[in-house]
């Protein structure tokens, strides 16, 4: 075998396995633009990708928690804040594993998301019902608390007890929906014309929250910015040796692009060091407490008072069902775009929303205030990055159970400055809004019925909750149904899957008007059998009832992919074909 080659082998760190190979261009790009696509990274690289990950979850995490906290009236927990952190991170990671391995199958982060926290706000803003069932807690609803010891009363307990509550509810209601099959029904029918208004309207709906965090201090917050920019923009190209731990044949050294792999890992760790060795601290004291979190601890139902469940709590878990399921199916098609896979099927995505939530179910059972649900910025960061499988989301799982197992370390991730989560938060819904942009392109953009469906349902989406909220008027005497309302109309992406949804199955449109005929789109690298359980998960659900079914590819899903439905087709061309090396991603799934 002739040994002389006259160019050496871009692709150092496929394995023998690997499907996908990306072969030169016809220009022949100079060996510092070649890039390559893993079948699976290295195991090093994985654990790194998972660490950045968590940074990302925790920024969402703390911000929630926070605003959530903030909204209560003065007092403190009779349990330590970051107790309470840890609770939802352990959630989170076991909504991740079920999510990967049993769910959608898609490499998806799962964390609290702000569909959660506007129900909990107008939740804790109402009066409280009078009619309270709080099974296994037999506790009295505290009087009003005066005075500076009310930080060690305990006095948020029952308010976020009624909120966990709302959440249980929230995760019985949207695992109900997900095993009769209605999430995956309703997907056949979003086109780009509904998931473009919904994912432009994700990216919109967080920004006065980045800019609440970022104004504790502008100058910490503007670096991290510059840092990410500079490693995913300028210095993405830049390759870099490091040795991977799975390689066919060890090389002396394999060139790999670190910036962009790790351009928020090492701007938020850099600035974070920043931050300790200038002295600077931006804990807010909402989460932290007087007394030092264990080492280790478990979190179990009833750890400090069992969910409270009330009518009022019922109302704000409906909105937290639908809010979630609406931005979770949009997360689906995005991340299942960026993954250059099929459109996810509706055994798919009833699956998923299934775990979910499970997954929700699981959090408000451990005192979590926020359930679980697809995290929109982890699925940022993957396209920021261009990295991303199903071995770097578990791994990310078993941190977050790690840390949720250790409320000591757990804490560790309230020091981070509040501006940098607000750079990470900033940075990431940037991204979500020019990916949710980037359906226009399938349609006829030119289409006066096509900016009309899209002008209308961004602007009302962000209208209607500015307008409730100078302007609360919604006052039916009845406590529940205020709530519903109020939480229903304040939830902007709801409004704008909802409104978008409607139009456009309601004004008449040819198919190439709504993106359904798009020739520009370029096949799927890969097929719906990626979203295929394992063989030990099908035994499993084949002894499922008739009714639930649905959760299981039928025989007409496995076909020839052309012949099937084609509303959600126009989900395969955000990124370019494998064929242009200078721009191809490093993003699969593993094995």
């Amino acid at each position: 075998m002739n040994k002389q080659t006259h160019q050496p082998d871009p692709l150092p760190c496929l394995d023998s396995q690997a499907s996908v190979a990306l072969r030169p261009a016809p220009q022949s790009p100079s060996p510092q633009s070649l890039d390559f696509l893993c079948a699976a990274p290295s195991w090093g690289l994985s654990w790194l990708l998972a660490v950045q990950h968590i940074l990302v979850l925790a920024s969402l995490l703390c911000v929630s928690h926070l605003l959530l906290l903030r909204s209560l009236s003065p007092g403190g927990l009779s349990y330590a804040p970051a107790q309470l952190l840890a609770s939802s991170l352990f959630s989170c990671g076991l909504s991740t594993a079920m999510q990967t391995w049993m769910g959608s199958r898609l490499p998806l982060v799962q964390a609290p998301s702000f569909e959660f926290l506007i129900p909990a706000l107008v939740l804790t803003s109402q009066k409280p019902s009078h009619t309270t069932w709080a099974p296994g807690n037999n506790s009295q609803t505290p009087g009003p608390c005066v005075g500076t010891a009310c930080f060690t009363l305990g006095s948020w307990d029952e308010s976020l007890r009624e909120v966990s509550g709302a959440v249980l509810m929230s995760g019985l209601l949207q695992g109900t929906l997900g095993l009769l099959g209605g999430p995956g029904r309703l997907f056949l029918h979003c086109g780009p014309l509904v998931l473009a208004p919904s994912l432009a309207v994700v990216g919109l709906s967080a920004h006065k929250e980045v800019a609440l965090f970022c104004s504790a201090n502008w100058g910490l917050a503007l670096l991290p910015i510059l840092l990410m920019v500079v490693c995913s923009q300028h210095l993405g190209s830049c390759l870099l040796p490091l040795c991977p731990l799975r390689t066919p044949v060890p090389p002396t050294h394999t060139l790999v692009p670190v910036f962009r792999l790790f351009s928020v890992l090492l701007p938020v760790v850099c600035v974070w060091i920043l931050s300790a060795l200038l002295g600077l601290s931006f804990t807010p004291q909402e989460l932290s407490a007087p007394n030092i979190p264990p080492w280790l601890w478990l979190p179990h139902p009833g750890g400090w008072g069992w969910p409270k469940l009330t009518l009022r709590g019922l109302a704000a878990g409906t909105t937290m069902a639908l809010a979630s399921s609406t931005s979770s199916l949009c997360c689906y098609a995005l991340c299942g775009r960026l993954l250059q896979l099929t459109p996810p099927p509706s055994y798919a995505c009833s699956r998923g929303m299934g775990f979910e939530g499970l997954g929700s179910l699981l959090a408000g059972l451990l005192g979590s205030p926020l359930g679980t649900a697809s995290s929109f910025p982890n699925v940022a960061t993957t396209s920021l990055t261009q990295a991303g499988s199903q071995r770097v989301a578990r791994l990310a799982s078993l941190l977050c159970i790690g840390l949720g197992l250790s409320p000591r370390l757990t804490q560790a991730l309230t020091t981070i400055p509040l501006p940098v989560h607000g750079a990470v938060l900033g940075v990431n819904q940037a991204v979500i809004l020019s990916m949710g942009f980037s359906y226009f392109y399938s349609t006829d953009i030119d289409s006066g019925r096509n900016v009309f469906i899209v002008g209308f349902a961004i602007f009302m989406a962000l209208l209607l909750p500015r307008w409730l909220q100078d302007a609360p008027i919604l006052n039916t005497g009845l406590s529940p149904v205020d709530v519903l309302l109020c939480s229903f109309l304040a939830e902007p992406v709801l409004l704008a899957g909802l409104l978008s949804f409607l139009l456009e199955n309601t004004i008449p449109g040819t198919r190439l008007e709504r993106g359904l005929l798009s020739q520009t789109s370029p096949k799927p690298i890969k097929n719906a059998l990626e979203y295929e359980l394992p063989a030990p998960f099908q035994k499993l659900f084949s002894f499922l009832p008739q009714s639930l079914q649905c959760l299981c590819p039928r025989p007409e899903d496995t076909g020839d992919e052309e012949q099937g439905r084609l509303e959600p087709r126009e989900t395969t061309d955000l990124l370019p074909s494998p064929g242009d090396l200078s721009l191809s991603p490093i993003m699969t799934r593993a094995d």
